[in-house]
């Protein structure tokens, strides 16, 4: 099971650009009210714990909740706002984004090859 760290300030983002330094990191940005997003959620969830990520730190956005937070995460890594949308940092920069049904962990593992 997937275990979220949920980002809730953008000061966070200082944090994961350091964290993502020593270890991958990924941000999912989740609509709450979103039937896509909702699908997309539950499909990462089910699959994570057979997707060989164990060294990936994941962390959970609340779009509807944190919007300010998306807008800041857009600016940060350099971005384009989706909804919901995958991101994953590396080394301080989002190296690949992903959206809507693109959203799945085996496209993360070919990013992380």
């Amino acid at each position: 099971m997937i275990k979220w760290h949920t980002l809730t300030s953008g000061e966070q983002l200082e944090n994961i650009k350091a964290e993502s330094l020593k270890q991958p990191v990924i941000i999912f940005k989740h609509s709450t009210s979103c039937s896509i997003s909702a699908t997309a959620k539950s499909r990462l969830e089910r699959q994570w714990d057979e997707a060989g990520l164990e060294n990936v730190k994941p962390y959970y956005l609340d779009l509807l909740s944190y919007r300010s937070i998306s807008n800041q995460i857009a600016a940060t890594f350099d971005v384009r706002h989706e909804s919901p949308q995958l991101l994953l940092i590396r080394d301080g920069e989002c190296t690949s984004d992903w959206s809507h049904l693109g959203i799945r962990l085996d496209e993360v593992k070919k990013a992380l090859g």
